[in-house]
């Protein structure tokens, strides 16, 4: 399942990046926003996910996000998430880039872990910035108010804003100077995300894909794995710990 050189690579790497998407949460029972059982089968994107459709309707969103949330508390993170907090423990620098915002990489343990969309268990009242990051709070309340009066919104990332800038900047420089680099779960066509695994191989990086199937990203890695991450992570993990 994994070749020679990469395990090398690994043996030898002082820094690891990995990048997930959608699919490791998918393991878990989380529905993706593509394909057959997509969130995006039940509802348009435009009237849910962007600021304006929130000012317009702040109860259509907020009943949508709390549909989600409620979702994501009856999940748990799957064998993919436990083996990446064990990789973390291998190596001197290990950074987690994910797109998700449904927080099970923390709850699983991993330590250095930069969301790029935000967090869906987060919320910040869109005019004076104070945080509101008790997922309760936004559960009892269809559309919770700032105690200045503005309306909270979840710090996600909608569409038509930019990525926290914080965020995307460490996750370029992260993966700019890593030795291996790791793209699971992705689809490999949200930017600038997708961009990473390109930008970790123009700096030398070794860059491997682990999915359920080839993608946008395929043709140029330099390794393809092609399987569920809750089953080829823990075995990579044993693979490294018996080369220890």
């Amino acid at each position: 399942m994994f070749s020679e050189k990469l395990l090398q690579k690994l043996k030898s790497a002082k820094s690891v990046v990995v990048l997930t998407g959608a699919g490791i949460s998918a393991e878990s029972g989380v529905p993706t926003f593509r394909g057959q059982e997509g969130l995006w089968k039940k509802f348009k994107p435009e009237e849910l996910a962007t600021f304006d459709a929130f000012i317009r309707n702040p109860e259509l969103v907020w009943e949508w996000y709390n549909y989600r949330r409620k979702l994501i508390q009856d999940v748990k993170p799957n064998p993919g998430h436990y083996a990446l907090v064990e990789l973390e423990n291998l190596f001197p620098n290990f950074t987690l880039i994910t797109q998700n915002v449904d927080n099970l990489h923390r709850r699983a343990g991993s330590r250095n872990v930069i969301e790029l969309h935000g967090n869906i268990e987060k919320n910040y009242c869109i005019k004076c910035g104070k945080r509101y990051d008790d997922v309760n709070l936004a559960l009892e309340m269809k559309v919770p108010k700032c105690e200045c009066g503005g309306l909270i919104r979840p710090d996600v990332v909608w569409f038509g804003e930019m990525l926290p800038v914080e965020a995307w900047e460490k996750a370029e420089e992260s993966a700019s100077n890593c030795d291996v680099f790791f793209s699971i779960g992705t689809s490999g066509v949200v930017y600038p995300a997708a961009s990473l695994p390109q930008i970790a191989k123009m700096n030398g990086a070794y860059t491997v894909e682990i999915n359920i199937e080839r993608t946008d990203l395929s043709w140029f890695m330099d390794e393809v794995i092609i399987g569920k991450s809750g089953e080829v992570l823990p075995k990579l993990v044993e693979r490294l710990k018996e080369q220890v």
